[in-house]
């Protein structure tokens, strides 16, 4: 077996592997990805589960906000990961304005997801968003709920702020966020990403529910965890407390296109042997 692969023995992972995940104690390991190419990569390394998340607009696109992202943006992205294959579980994120007009609309948008590759979606939302979840459950699709941080509600919080910290039952309070992760559970979802929480509050949710947490700035007390894989490979720009940069991909690749550069124009590339006769 090549080093950094994976064991070819290894089974795809399914929604009802996750509930047995937690039954077992086994902690889940989450992470973004947008095309095939990195879609290959991370599975190869083992990953449980790879978001197609709409913070493709933020990192893909440049964007400011993840708000700018559109339903056929998150098609093509999952389309994208889903040709790879993978064995990791395909989630896909339901952008804004995707799910929040209608049960009916979020049916539909998630029925586009599932036909373009995804294995479940995500939305986020707590109290809120507890029917819509239920309704797209009662239709065999599966659900990941997102609570805490949740970035599609950048204005109503004011930029991306830690959520929880003051006790209360309004947006955002603790006690709010405990109700928000129990309608969640409620509602049918089969797991829910917990974002940009204090980690004692993100360890009480998790204890409280049976279904698997998914952390993210959310502390050790999950039940498992999810980066951005351009901030684990520090192609990201912004550096966040919550992410760990895991290798310096940025300077490897500007090292390997500038020597490229110099060689183009010193006129030693390309040479005879890449060459045809």
């Amino acid at each position: 077996m090549i080093a950094g692969q994976s064991s070819p023995e290894r089974r795809k992972v399914t929604v009802p592997d996750l509930a047995r995940f937690q039954e077992e104690g086994r902690r889940i390991a989450m992470i973004t990805a947008y095309d095939a190419t990195f879609a290959r990569l991370v599975d190869r390394a083992g990953v449980d589960m790879i978001l197609v998340g709409d913070s493709a607009a933020t990192v893909i696109q440049g964007e400011r906000t993840t708000i700018p992202a559109d339903l056929a943006e998150m098609e093509y992205h999952v389309r994208c990961v889903a040709r790879a294959h993978p064995r990791a579980l395909i989630v896909g994120d339901l952008p804004f304005g995707s799910y929040q007009v209608s049960s009916e609309q979020a049916i539909a948008s998630s029925i586009a997801l599932i036909k373009s590759g995804a294995e479940a979606v995500k939305l986020e939302g707590g109290i809120t968003m507890a029917e819509t979840i239920a309704a797209i459950t009662r239709c065999d699709i599966p659900v990941i709920g997102h609570i805490g941080l949740t970035p599609q509600s950048f204005h109503r919080m004011g930029g991306h702020r830690v959520q929880g910290r003051q006790a209360g039952l309004e947006a955002g309070g603790r006690d709010r966020l405990l109700q928000d992760a129990g309608a969640v559970e409620a509602a049918g979802a089969c797991a829910v990403v917990i974002e940009g929480v204090p980690h004692d509050l993100a360890t009480e949710i998790t204890e409280k529910l049976t279904i698997p947490t998914i952390g993210i700035g959310a502390g050790p007390g999950c039940s498992g965890q999810v980066l951005v894989l351009h901030d684990v490979l520090g192609l990201s720009e912004c550096r966040y407390r919550f992410a760990k940069q895991y290798a310096d991909v940025a300077s490897i690749v500007v090292d390997a296109t500038r020597t490229y550069v110099d060689e183009v124009r010193d006129g030693a590339w390309p040479d005879l042997e890449h060459s045809f006769s």
